[in-house]
C-alpha cells in the first residue's frame, strides 16, 4: 500500500532531479557573490594588484567567447588589446578628453580592427585561422614599431594622466578607480553572460559544435562567426583601454606575440566553454606571477610545471572540472 500522507510539494521536490534546475539561476547567484567578494577585495588586497587581475580576466572572458563559444582560435588578440591600450593612453594623455571618452576611444578602435581583421581571416578555420590572426597582430607590432611619434618606441606612453572620471571623480584615488575598474569588469562579464545565453548566442555554440548542420538549417555562419570575433575583439580592447589608465602606461609588450599567450592560458587553466573559467585562470596566473617574482628567470620554469599539472589533473580546466563533478553526484 503506497504512503499517500507526504506533502504532494514535497513529493514533487524529490522527483524533480537536481541536474533539472534552472543553471542560469545559479549562475546568476554566482554573480551576485562574485560582485559582494570583490566589493571586499580592495579591503584584504592591494587595489592595484586587483584591478590588474580584473583587466586580465576580462582579457581572457573576451578570449573565451570566440574560442570557448565559437571555436575559433585566435592567436592575435594582443593586437585589439594592445592597440587600444595605445589608443586610450594617448589621447587620455594628449587629447583633452575624460578618462571614459579615452576608454571608448580604445574599445571603438579594436571592435573596429576586429571588423578588419575578421573580415580577413574568417573565411579560414583551424590552424589556418589561427596563424592569419598571428600574421596580422604581428602587422600591428610592426606598425607600434614604426610609428614612435605614437607609441613613443621601446619607452611606451608613460604618464598617462587618470583624469577626472565624467569630470567629477578623481581617478587618482585608488578607492574611486577600483569602483570604474570593477564596473566596467562587471559590465562586461554580464554582457557575456547575455550573449552566451542569447539565441544569437546558442547560434553561435550550434557552429561551433557542428556548422554544416548550422548551414543546412539556413544560417549564413560566415556573419555570425564574424560578429562573434568583432564581439571578442571589442570587449578585449575594453580590458586593454581600461589597463592603460589604470597602470598609466601603454608599452610594446601590450601588443606583442606573448600577449596573445596570456589569455590562451588562462582559458586552458580556468576551463574553456566556461562563465567563469577564465576568471579563476586569471586570478591563478595573477597571484603566482605577483608572488613568485622572486623566483627570477625560474618563474617560467615555475609556471610551466604548474600549467602540465593543470592539463592532467582539470583536463577541462579547474572550472570545468569542479562542474563535472557537481554534475556525476547529482
Amino acid at each position: 500500500m503506497t504512503d499517500t500522507s507526504a506533502p504532494i510539494g514535497l513529493t514533487a521536490a524529490r522527483a524533480t532531479p537536481a541536474a533539472e534546475r534552472d543553471p542560469k539561476q545559479l549562475q546568476r547567484w554566482i554573480f551576485v557573490g562574485l560582485f559582494l567578494f570583490l566589493c571586499a577585495a580592495p579591503w584584504f588586497a592591494y587595489p592595484i594588484f586587483v584591478m590588474k587581475i580584473l583587466c586580465f580576466a576580462l582579457f581572457a572572458s573576451a578570449f573565451n567567447l570566440l574560442f570557448g563559444y565559437v571555436g575559433l582560435l585566435s592567436f592575435g588578440h594582443a593586437a585589439y588589446f594592445g592597440m587600444a591600450s595605445y589608443v586610450a593612453a594617448y589621447t587620455a594623455k594628449f587629447w583633452p578628453v575624460t578618462p571614459e571618452i579615452a576608454i571608448l576611444l580604445g574599445t571603438a578602435t579594436a571592435t573596429l580592427m576586429g571588423l578588419v581583421f575578421g573580415a580577413i581571416a574568417i573565411r579560414r578555420q583551424g590552424i589556418y585561422f589561427a596563424m592569419i590572426t598571428l600574421a596580422l597582430a604581428q602587422l600591428v607590432y610592426f606598425f607600434a614599431i614604426q610609428t614612435p611619434k605614437f607609441t613613443h618606441g621601446e619607452d611606451g606612453l608613460q604618464g598617462v594622466p587618470r583624469g577626472y572620471l565624467f569630470g567629477i571623480f578623481d581617478l587618482a584615488n585608488d578607492m574611486t578607480l577600483y569602483a570604474m575598474v570593477l564596473a566596467i569588469f562587471m559590465g562586461g562579464m554580464l554582457l557575456i553572460h547575455r550573449v552566451i545565453h542569447s539565441p544569437f548566442g546558442q547560434i553561435l555554440q550550434a557552429i561551433r559544435d557542428n556548422e554544416p548542420r548550422a548551414i543546412s538549417l539556413g544560417y549564413r555562419t560566415q556573419r555570425y562567426k564574424l560578429l562573434g570575433l568583432v564581439l571578442s575583439a571589442g570587449i578585449a580592447g575594453l580590458a586593454g583601454a581600461t589597463k592603460a589608465i589604470v597602470f598609466q602606461v601603454a608599452t610594446l609588450v601590450d601588443v606583442h606575440w606573448s600577449m596573445s599567450g596570456e589569455p590562451i592560458l588562462m582559458t586552458l587553466v580556468g576551463g574553456m566553454g566556461t562563465i567563469f573559467g577564465p576568471m579563476v585562470g586569471a586570478a591563478v596566473i595573477g597571484v603566482m606571477q605577483n608572488y613568485m617574482q622572486g623566483l627570477g628567470s625560474w618563474l617560467t620554469v615555475t609556471q610551466g610545471l604548474i600549467f602540465i599539472f593543470c592539463v592532467l589533473a582539470f583536463r577541462a580546466g579547474i572550472v570545468g572540472t569542479i562542474g563535472r563533478l557537481i554534475r556525476r553526484d547529482i
